[in-house]
């Protein structure tokens, strides 16, 4: 299993059923693909659509419908599509249970940067401003460190996302949850250790009492 697969896996133990839940661009796509069994949840893509599921295959997907990163993606019956007003009312007016969400950095007091790199181009900051600030629950997947560098920092240095605390960290190392008293380590991953996370952890780590292994399917 790689890094993404974990942590994609991970994350999807978060959801509860009946949940309305955001998947960012990129990685958390595939949370979808993990869900728990006798766990529905209703993905809500910005773009405007309520009910997207994963692909099941060559030609499962709808020709007239992308997700947010503009790939092609299928839904469920009974799903609803909007345009982009009404899908930010839905983001803005704090009806998202869960929005997941890709991470360039997370530090020490949970702020999370991951929308612009300074001096690089970029198409815009999309709705991960609104999510953030929206969503009741922000869960970052990312993978724990990029080129061999920590993501998880005493302080970000990229501009950031939005003035609000995360609700957890998720990486293929470690699942981390921010709090007022600082990053609290809740689980490390099989075949890792608690020293092996805080060496590719630059921030300060609240090690829990009851640290525990993430659970993952072969």
């Amino acid at each position: 299993m790689n890094a993404k697969e974990i942590i994609a896996q991970r994350v999807a133990q978060e959801m509860a059923d009946g949940d309305l839940v955001n998947l960012g661009i990129g990685l958390p796509t595939l949370v979808a693909n993990y869900l728990p069994a006798g766990v529905r949840c209703f993905f809500q893509s910005e773009n405007g659509i309520i009910g997207m599921q994963p692909l099941d295959g060559p030609g499962s997907a709808l020709a007239a419908l992308t997700d947010a990163g503009g790939a092609p993606t299928s839904v469920i019956p009974g799903a609803a599509a909007f345009d982009s007003v009404a899908s930010f009312g839905f983001i803005r007016g704090g009806h998202l249970d869960v929005t997941v969400l890709g991470g360039m950095q997370v530090d020490e007091e949970g702020m999370l940067a991951n929308w612009m790199i300074p001096g690089k181009m970029v198409p815009g900051m999309g709705g991960a401003m609104d999510l953030v600030a929206g969503a009741k629950r922000v869960i970052v997947a990312m993978t724990h460190t990029a080129k061999g560098a920590p993501k998880i920092l005493k302080k970000c240095n990229l501009p950031l996302t939005a003035v609000r605390r995360v609700s957890l960290i998720v990486t293929e190392l470690a699942v981390i949850e921010p709090t007022a008293e600082g990053l609290v380590l809740r689980e490390i991953a099989p075949e890792t250790t608690v020293d092996a996370v805080k060496a590719a952890t630059e921030a300060s780590l609240i090690v829990a009492p009851d640290v525990g292994v993430m659970q993952l399917a072969a």
